[in-house]
């Protein structure tokens, strides 16, 4: 990069398939002993590589202009796009394409891709939160609610967890309708302009002195909404509005951490006499049951027995580790939801091995796809050996926001299966933004 600024390099297509290959995770920004800021780096890397035309094809062309300048650039046409695609899913002809394999006549980029189309909300957040709500008692906090433009499509439900979340700590919550895209996208893809254009239109959307924070839920979108005051420095107009901004941008677990947030309480124990509801209305009503019934000394209901705890561990959202530096209040809410017990992972912020959400694109990043797969031939042949290890894999963001139990790596069948005694229960893995939308663990506390 440098020898290509300073102009003793020139700029090839090498280089351009070099910085297409960057995950992007931000790791190295955590590792450098001198601070480098690299989003900077490689979103002017990437936009110079733009500039210079040395990937321009007509295809190139074509798809970056829809992408870029139309869809994530005109907010109704991305929620009608997302309206057409939640058709094509609810009335199954998604199924019937990919049962029949209808997806062979697609190219192999769209193919590859295909099976990672995330499943389209039927309400989208403006349709599941108000523009303005208001907690049950006195608020202490007023706060903008950002819903995202691909967050608003398919993990709208989430959004709408976070509102509650925030409503239960007192929190007034509001929702700008129609939000536009924050361009992160277009600024990590080289398009500074249009997400320069993108950035001013969301400082436009709301009066910041009436807030006392701006609360994101995705860890890549709020790495590059806390960056607004550099994108925007050089426009008088709004870097101080910029600087603000970026001065009260908040993910949703450094807010709660921040304000103290209200500890969940562990739900009522049942006891082991007492008779539940649909049995109690169907209890027999003969006179000889009734006459034993009022016979009976009534008894103390019996203890129930403890539950152990659920072992969870926490995978890092790599911009929310290494762009935001926010690792230590996700653990800290996990840590206090009663009934789990979180068990740290040793490698969870290797973004090679657990980030799948870029694994999953191997048109994408096939030089990636491939070291991780080399990797899995080597856990084979250590399980082969006889050694207890598993392969602890961060699954997709969950439809309904559901924690997925990951089952160990099987050793290949040309080694003999090595005899492991199995004790203790199965570790099961969760993220942040699962938290406040899982229907099986609805604290009181959080919301």
């Amino acid at each position: 990069m440098r020898a290509i600024a300073d102009g003793e390099l020139e700029t090839t297509q090498s280089f351009a398939e070099e910085m297409s290959y960057c995950l992007g995770c931000l790791a190295c920004t955590t590792a450098c002993p001198a601070g480098a800021d690299y989003t900077d780096l490689l979103e002017q890397a990437r936009a110079h590589v733009e500039q210079s035309r040395v990937v321009k094809t007509p295809r190139h062309g074509f798809v970056r202009w829809l992408t870029m300048k139309q869809f994530f650039m005109k907010p109704r046409l991305l929620r009608f796009a997302g309206r057409v695609l939640w058709l094509y899913q609810a009335t199954a002809l998604q199924t019937l394409v990919r049962t029949l394999r209808l997806t062979r006549l697609l190219p192999r980029s769209i193919r590859d891709a295909e099976p990672s189309t995330p499943t389209i909300r039927r309400n989208f957040s403006d349709g599941l939160i108000e523009a303005l709500e208001r907690p049950t008692s006195t608020p202490r906090y007023r706060v903008l609610l950002l819903t995202g433009c691909v967050q608003d499509l398919a993990f709208s439900d989430i959004n709408r967890a976070t509102a509650d979340v925030l409503l239960a700590n007192k929190c007034e919550v509001v929702t700008p309708r129609s939000q536009s895209c924050c361009g992160s996208l277009h600024a990590h893809n080289g398009e500074l302009a249009l997400a320069r254009t993108l950035a001013c239109r969301q400082l436009d959307a709301a009066d910041l002195s009436q807030f006392d924070a701006i609360i994101s839920n995705a860890g890549g979108c709020g790495s590059h909404l806390k960056r607004y005051d550099r994108l925007l420095a050089e426009e008088p107009a709004y870097a101080s509005r910029a600087a603000e901004w970026s001065r009260k941008l908040r993910d949703i677990s450094e807010w709660l951490v921040e304000i103290k947030f209200r500890h969940p309480q562990p739900p009522p124990t049942s006891t082991r006499a007492q008779l539940p509801a649909r049995h109690a209305a169907s209890a027999p009503s003969h006179p000889l049951s009734v006459l034993r019934s009022a016979l009976t000394v009534e008894r103390s209901p019996l203890p129930a027995a403890p539950v152990p705890p659920t072992p969870i561990t926490y995978h890092e959202a790599c911009h929310l580790c290494h762009g935001q530096g926010v690792s230590k209040q996700p653990r800290a809410i996990l840590r206090a939801i009663p009934g789990l017990e979180l068990r740290e992972c040793s490698e969870a912020t290797w973004s090679l091995r657990q980030c799948r959400h870029l694994l999953d694109h191997p048109a994408q990043n096939r030089v990636m796809a491939a070291r991780a797969k080399t990797e899995k031939s080597t856990q084979h042949r250590r399980l082969a050996r006889g050694r207890r290890q598993s392969w602890m894999h961060a699954s997709p963001t969950s439809r309904r926001g559901a924690l997925h139990a990951s089952a160990p790596v099987r050793p290949s069948h040309r080694a003999p299966r090595p005899r492991v005694r199995r004790r203790g229960p199965r570790i099961v893995t969760a993220t942040s933004a699962e938290i406040g939308a899982n229907s099986d663990m609805r604290f009181e506390g959080l919301g």
